[in-house]
């Protein structure tokens, strides 16, 4: 039993390092973005980041540590939920980020507005979309979101738009309406590089489960993840054996977590992910 349980820490820990150092890359990335492209040219990011951007444009408050202090509560509240390895990742990509902004202040790459919007977004999806792969976020909406939007009665997408035009309607006041017209196409870019980037098209996805273990994993994804699982009945192509099916729809956020809890149950067991463009009904509303 002790020369089995060595090479699991030792994958763990090294998960952990690979984690932490692509996510350091991604904030760094993101900081760059938001130094050297977005906020000199008064173009802002949606989110908490984008709520950080004009409070400090505002105050004249340090932009790093505005995103610190308005993400902390939020990071707090999802440690039930995501728990402690997602909000170590998510509190030491928020120091990074602070970090980076602060080195790239005064670093400007271009007076060109629709150069800035462009290439600010792909350099901004790019850094986000290495963060949320790796388990770690950077934006308190999204958190908000998973922890809110059900019993608001509306998908996490909904609930980040309907903030969204919020933070650019305040945009359009506070900058210009060209700023924020801006800010809303570099928000579109960065989305789909960050798609790109998790490879999936959507914040929503499906997964079926076929494994020995299928009554484990599912109970084990409705404890660690507060999901709901529907067991479908199947055979054996090959054994002609009875075989259990998980079927679930969870968020790209959940999604990292989930194959961790399988492949630590078993192994062997087969999932495929198909992106879900809508979903109604049920007890699921991510």
């Amino acid at each position: 039993m002790k020369k089995n349980s060595a090479p699991k820490k030792k994958i763990s820990f090294f998960k952990i390092f690979s984690n932490l150092f692509v996510i350091t890359i991604g904030a760094i990335v993101t900081g760059f973005a938001l130094e050297a492209f977005l906020v000199p040219n008064s173009i802002i990011d949606g989110g908490i980041i984008g709520i950080s951007m004009i409070i400090s444009h505002i105050t004249k408050f340090n932009l790093g540590l505005l995103i610190i202090l308005i993400n902390t509560p939020f990071i707090i509240l999802a440690f039930r939920k995501m728990g402690a390895k997602f909000v170590f990742q998510t509190a030491y990509a928020n120091i990074v980020l602070a970090v980076a902004i602060t080195f790239f202040h005064h670093y400007k790459v271009t007076d060109d507005v629709l150069l800035a919007t462009v290439f600010g977004g792909i350099v901004l999806g790019l850094g986000v979309g290495l963060i949320l792969k790796n388990e770690a976020s950077l934006d308190g909406t999204e958190i908000l979101s998973l922890l809110i939007s059900k019993n608001l009665g509306m998908s996490v997408g909904e609930f980040i738009m309907g903030l969204n035009i919020f933070i650019y309607l305040a945009a359009g006041k506070v900058f210009s309406w060209e700023s924020a017209m801006y800010s809303i196409l570099t928000y579109f870019i960065a989305s789909k590089v960050i798609d790109t980037v998790m490879e999936g098209l959507n914040s929503s996805k499906s997964v079926r489960i076929i494994s020995d273990e299928a009554l484990t994993i599912g109970n084990a994804l409705i404890e660690k993840l507060d999901i709901s699982v529907t067991y479908l009945k199947g055979i054996g192509g090959y054994s002609g054996m009875d075989k259990n099916l998980i079927y679930c729809v969870i968020s790209r956020l959940e999604m990292p977590k989930m194959l961790d809890i399988i492949k630590e149950i078993d192994p062997k067991a087969f999932v495929s992910v198909v992106d879900v463009h809508e979903t109604y009904g049920g007890r699921f509303r991510k």
